[in-house]
């Protein structure tokens, strides 16, 4: 039996980031489609194992229990797998850093203007365009965090930079063009290089499946 089970929909960043996780890392896992129009996430059997009723969550059959937040969740498989965990407790602490900075303005921005943009939301004209502004900026800001840098946090891979492609990833989505931030698109294509890497449509199916 696989020890990991991932429940998500396919159109979700933080699901996204957990799938491309178990992917980089090699770690085998089922995947529950978790039908958000249908209210799946509110029904009782899902609130069992994530009690906000959100997306994701990783199931662990081995430790018999569930996480949820897809930061959380990084920073456990990179624990359970020995992997994009960084190499000693400083990379790892600046790791978090990162995946705290993204969870501000740079999701928001992204996510929410890509909400708009597919029709998943409807807000007032002057905060569709505070929002997109504010993604914006931190794709400006991460650019320049990114010159002169391969990597987010020292010299190869961590979590930061599965959390961080896992939010930049949808800037497209978003409106956002990308090619006239040069870091962040070479950042980006290095991350597609790895070893496991799948993209933002080819990751998480749109039906459960097992592994």
């Amino acid at each position: 039996m696989t020890r990991f089970t991932l429940h998500g929909i396919f159109a979700s960043g933080p699901t996204y980031k957990v799938g491309l996780m178990l992917n980089l890392t090699g770690t085998p896992y089922d995947y529950e489609h978790v039908d958000l129009r249908s209210g799946a996430h509110k029904a009782d059997a899902f609130l069992a194992k994530n009690r906000y009723g959100q997306v994701p969550v990783l199931e662990d059959r081995e430790k018999d229990e569930c996480l949820c937040q897809s930061s959380v969740i990084l920073d456990f498989l990179a624990d359970e797998t020995g992997k994009f965990g960084g190499k000693d407790r400083s990379t790892r602490l600046r790791a978090r850093e990162w995946q705290f900075w993204g969870a501000g303005a740079l999701t928001t921005g992204i996510y929410r203007s890509r909400a708009v943009k597919l029709g998943f939301f409807k807000f007032p004209e002057q905060v569709v365009e505070a929002n997109f502004q504010m993604g914006l900026n931190a794709v400006k800001e991460l650019n320049t965090l990114l010159d002169g840098r391969d990597w987010l946090v020292g010299a190869g891979p961590t979590i930061a930079d599965v959390d961080i492609y896992g939010i930049a990833a949808y800037a497209p989505q978003a409106g956002m063009d990308l090619s006239v931030y040069p870091a962040v698109r070479k950042w980006m294509k290095r991350m597609e290089a790895l070893p496991g890497f799948k993209d933002v449509d080819t990751c998480l199916p749109q039906k459960s499946v097992k592994a």
